[in-house]
This record gives structure tokens, sequence and C-alpha cells, in this order.
């Protein structure tokens, strides 16, 4: 092929790649993600708070890290409370209530002069700031059919780390005009994603009395009530929060004691920017292709490697002399970050009952929530005692460990069946017939039959099956996606 062609072809491979990967999902997605773009775009607060503090303030620097902690501690209570919001109150309710008082705490925030005031509404954001995200991801467990759901959380994540890298570029300029600026800019954006949830989305849980056991399982009794004693007996769902605890504990490392150990080596805070923004980077440009790598994979493999790359990857900061090498740490352990977002997310809705999914998704958040909190003193902990060198090779053991948690958690998972979101979306107000025909066109594909087998590590069945069995549900009324 001669080299006038070549070019075109690449670029229509390249055009055809991103059409896959954006096609078949429906619009209260697409409106979903715009309003977590939106959100993230406005993330200015959370990221300069520190900063603002002590520089702006003139606080010190233990008084700062009170502060995020009261922040933390608003997001591990939000994350249980807004869970059984999303089940009982809606989806959609939720999400504007925590908009809503973002938008007012944050603004308020900004106001604030007293530093007793100010760690007290510091916590109320950070108790309003998250508790929209167990509702966001159980919407969207809702809407978007299992054999796409992979996907459609791998795009979410690409939306929250595009809009946090533009976000946080924004905000060191915005800082310069005055920090006022930053929490009313924040405040401001947080109700243009209020009102992208009002105007655009409709509720999306599932009606009263819709059959529904485990995920994705076929029709038949009325559920049993679910309640937040439900979840902690639930023995593998928990495992699964478990090991994600220990992998955020990893992840929150970059962010706290890797500018410590890199300042401890003699490096500046402009060579820790330019490590980490490789992370920020890689995710941006590696998401939706390695997703489309993984979609189809075994969702075992992809956590158990995910869990090596992340442990491994922060193992390799031990050896960091030179800021090309800490450079290569992080594109290691963003790696498996990448990889294990979306194949984490889409295990957590599989695991979830369809008349749970707050519940469930406010138990998975509370394990990121839990680290924000721990892994600075844990971190710090272990670097004035043991050093540097100490808290990395834990880190390798842990993502060890995990690893192991996970090969053996899912060695034993069953394959997941045909059936899905069917009730979410006609709840959401989509005709019952056109999620039908939408469904039986996907199972009558080979390309829907190996993504709905992205779950598991049973072999696929054949398509022709697969599509009937989804027809005949779309038919009979039955959960369908």
């Amino acid at each position: 092929m001669s080299a006038s062609t070549s070019g075109p072809t690449r670029r229509a491979g390249l055009r055809q790649a991103v059409v896959e990967s954006v096609s078949g999902l429906p619009r209260q997605f697409w409106w979903l993600w715009t309003s977590t773009l939106i959100n993230r775009l406005g993330a200015f607060v959370a990221t300069f708070l520190a900063l603002y503090l002590t520089v702006e303030r003139g606080y010190s620097a233990s008084y700062a890290g009170l502060v995020a902690a009261l922040y933390g501690l608003g997001g591990v209570i939000s994350s249980v409370g807004a869970g059984v919001m999303a089940d009982r109150l809606g989806r959609r309710p939720t999400m504007l209530i925590a908009q809503l008082s973002t938008a007012a705490s944050v603004a308020l925030l900004g106001f604030m002069t007293d530093p007793v005031a100010i760690a007290a509404v510091a916590g109320l954001v950070g108790l309003a700031t998250n508790a929209s995200r167990p509702a966001v991801q159980a919407m969207m467990a809702d809407i978007v059919a299992p054999q796409d759901r992979v996907r459609a959380f791998s795009l979410n994540y690409w939306a929250i780390n595009l809009g946090f890298a533009i976000s946080s570029t924004a905000a060191g300029l915005i800082a310069e005009h005055g920090y006022l600026a930053l929490f009313l800019g924040e405040a401001a954006l947080v109700l243009a994603c209020a009102l992208v949830v009002f105007w655009k989305l409709p509720e999306s849980r599932p009606a009263a009395g819709t059959p529904g056991g485990p995920d994705d399982a076929d029709g038949g009794p009325a559920p049993a009530p679910v309640s937040m004693l439900t979840v902690l007996r639930d023995g593998r769902f928990m495992t699964v929060v478990g090991l994600n605890l220990l992998l955020a504990l990893l992840f929150q490392q970059a962010y706290v004691s890797m500018p410590v150990s890199m300042g401890q080596d003699g490096f500046s805070s402009t060579d820790f920017g330019m490590v980490i923004a490789v992370n920020g980077v890689l995710v941006v440009l590696l998401q939706i292709p390695v997703t489309r790598f993984i979609e189809h994979r075994s969702p075992a493999m992809l956590l158990i490697g995910s869990a090596l790359l992340a442990g491994y990857g922060f193992g390799l900061t031990a050896l960091a002399g030179s800021v090309a090498m800490y450079a290569v740490a992080v594109t290691v352990w963003t790696l498996g970050e990448i990889i294990n977002s979306p194949t984490q997310m889409g295990l957590v809705v599989r695991l979830s009952p369809l008349h749970g999914r707050g519940r469930y998704q406010g138990m998975y958040s509370l394990s990121w929530s839990v680290a924000s909190l721990t892994a600075p003193l844990l971190g710090g902990l272990v670097i004035d005692h043991y050093g540097a060198d100490a808290l990395w090779a834990g880190c390798a053991a842990v993502g060890t460990l995990a690893a192991l948690g996970y090969g053996l958690l899912l060695r034993g998972l069953p394959e997941q069946t045909g059936a899905g979101v069917g009730a979410g979306a006609v709840a959401a107000g989509q005709p019952a017939t056109a999620a039908g025909q939408s469904a039986t066109a996907k199972g009558q594909s080979a390309t829907a039959a190996a993504a709905a087998a992205q779950e598991s590590s049973e072999p696929v069945e054949p398509p022709t099956r697969r599509g009937r069995e989804a027809g005949a549900a779309a038919e009979a009324g039955e959960p369908v996606a």
C-alpha cells in the first residue's frame, strides 16, 4: 500500500473505531454523560482547597489537613445515605438534591472566614458532592444494556478525567483573579449540571414489583426487600468492596505519598506536576481504545491484571531516581486504573439486585470515600516510621493480595444470561417495543453474544440461540437488555 493511500485508510479505521465505541448507547446515557462532564469541568474547590486555605487564608498545613479530612468524612457519610435515597426516592431526585446542595454549600464556603465555619461547611461540601455518585451509577446501570455497560462506564470515566484535566488547568488561571471566582464558578457549573438532569433525564428506577433477583437474572417472583443489612450480608459483594478498598488505597497514594516521596528525593513541585500529568493524559488518550480491547474479555483476568499493574506500578516508585522513571511508574499503574474502573463497575452492577442498585452502589462508593480519608494517614505513617521505599514495597504486596483475592472470588462466577435492563428502560420512558427490537437485533449478532459474555470466564453461547432468547424476552415484555 502506498503512503498516499495508507493515510486515508488509517483515518477511516480510526473513524470507524470511534463510531463503534460510542454507537448503540441510549440517548439518556449521553445526557447523563453530559451532566458528568459539566460537573467535572467545575471541580475546582476540592483540587485547590489546600492551597486556598494555606496561601489565601494563611492557615497551617495541619488545619488544611483537618479540613480535607472533614471533607472526606462527609463523603463517607453520604455514600451510604445517598445509596438508600436512590432506591427509595429515585435516581433523579437524589441527583437533584445532591447537586443543588453542592452548589449552595460550595458558594457558601467561598464567603466563610472563621476557621470553625470553614471546617463545618467543608464537611457539608464533601457530604453533598459525593451524594450524587451512587444515583448516577445506578441510573447508568438502569438504562444501559448489560453487554454495553463496560463501554458505558468507560466513557463516563473518560468524561470524568477529561473534565478534571480541563478544570485543573482552568482553575489555576481563575485563581489568579481571586479564589472566590473558583467557588462561584463551581457552583454555577453544578447548577448547569442539575438543569441537564431536570430537563433531560427521566426517572429510571425500576417500577415496584418488577421481577429481579441478581442483576440480569430472568423473570421470577416479586423481589424481596433490600436493606443495607442485605448488602452487608452479601459476602461476595462485600468481598468485592474490600478488594476495591485495597486498590483505592493504592491509587490515593499518587496524590498524597508520591509528592512527599519526590520531595524527599529532591524533586520540585513542578516535577511532580509533570509526572502526575502523565496519568491524566494517558486516561484521556487510552481509556476508549483500551476498553475496546478488554470489552469482551473475562472480568476475572482483567481485575487480576489490573491489580498487579496497580501494585507493581506503585512498587516501581521505589526504584525511581529521575522524573522519567517516575513517569514510567505512573504509566504502569495508570494502565491498571484504566482497566480496573469499567470492569469493576460492570461487576458491581452484575452482583447488585435490580431493586437494590442504589444501596449497592452506595456501599461501593463508600470504599472510595474511606480510602480518600485513610490513605493520607496510612501513607504518612509508613513514610515517617519506615521510609518511602517500605511504602512502595507494601503497595506491591497489596496489589498482589488483591489479585489473589479476585482470582479466588471470581473463579466460580456463573455465566451472565441474556436478560437485562428492559424494566429500567421502560421506567425511563423508552417504549418497550423499541427496547425489544434493539435487544433482538443485538441478540442476533455474534458481536452482542461475545459482549454479553465479557463478564464471564465461560464459553460464549451460539449467537443465534442468544438472539432468540433476547427476542422472546422482548416480545413477552420481560427485561431484555
